[in-house]
């Protein structure tokens, strides 16, 4: 996990670490096992802003 934390901090925008979240208004997910990572990107401030890590079942209910 940290290290994927890692990973989409360099590159947040790197298809191989994250994909765009339909509808969810510029929301990313990244995958880790059965958890997922979503995540806003501010390119204005270049920061990552993670919003949850939660498990693969329970996360899309809830953004």
């Amino acid at each position: 996990m940290v290290k994927r934390l890692e990973q989409i901090g360099e590159a947040p925008q790197d298809p191989r670490f994250s994909s765009v979240l339909s509808n969810q208004g510029g929301l990313r997910r990244s995958r880790v096992g059965g958890w997922r990572i979503i995540f806003a990107v501010d390119e204005a401030d270049s920061t990552v802003d993670v919003v949850t890590i939660e498990r693969r079942g329970q996360v899309y209910h809830r953004i």
